[in-house]
């Protein structure tokens, strides 16, 4: 639980800093997504590195969730001090990890299918898929987030990936054995800082695009 969900903690962070060149203009970010693309072609077949980062993330997403089942089942069934209570940060972050995750679950089958696929029931009408040395990166996540639902649902995500982060960093290094009092306090405050920052920077996009800045 704690490998796998490190490793998708630092797509998201990569993710998130790749996602902010939207603000850089429509021929950057084109540029950055048809990189992505061709990254080290021909020494890699052309969309080599993308499937293989495909391949990892989608590997570290089943460990993920498997674990995450097993964990709930265990949990379900603990007594005495495995039980939480109370009504604090930390206990609203750890009882909520489960249905955070469900909504990441769903954003990313929505994401995939609205970005990346462009299937007609959940993308923009206005869609366009790429070709081999043209991106529409830009104008598609533009044309998306234009409509007020696709950007609600995006924000909404968003925030359930700070509360997701926020706990889930905090008990992976746990778990890999930092234990000190005074070494969760700088995980805390790390993870705290991460999750706050991947959440305003991500959802500053779809805000942007509501308001004009983006277009």
């Amino acid at each position: 639980m704690a490998s796998s969900g490190l490793t998708l903690s630092a797509f998201v962070v990569v993710h998130a800093l790749g996602n902010l060149k939207v603000f850089t203009g429509a021929e950057a970010f084109d540029d950055y997504a048809l990189w992505l693309r061709t990254a080290f072609h021909p020494v890699l077949p052309r969309t080599g590195l993308l499937w293989a980062l495909r391949v990892v993330l989608l590997t570290a997403l089943v460990l993920h969730l498997a674990a995450g089942v097993v964990l709930w089942r265990r949990g379900r069934s603990a007594r005495g001090p495995y039980r939480r209570s109370g009504l604090g940060w930390r206990s609203f972050t750890a009882r909520t990890m489960p249905v955070t995750g469900l909504v990441l679950l769903a954003f990313i089958a929505l994401h995939v299918m609205d970005l990346t696929t462009g299937t007609s029931t959940v993308a923009s009408s206005a869609f366009r898929s790429g070709t081999a040395d043209r991106s529409y990166a830009y104008d598609n996540l533009v044309a998306s987030l234009q409509r007020p639902v696709a950007a609600a649902a995006y924000g909404v995500a968003m925030g359930a990936l700070g509360l997701h982060l926020a706990h889930g960093l905090v008990l992976a290094v746990n778990d890999l054995g930092a234990t000190g009092r005074r070494l969760r306090a700088i995980t805390t405050a790390v993870a705290g800082g991460i999750a706050v920052a991947v959440l305003l920077g991500n959802a500053a996009i779809p805000l942007a695009v509501l308001t004009g800045v983006l277009s």
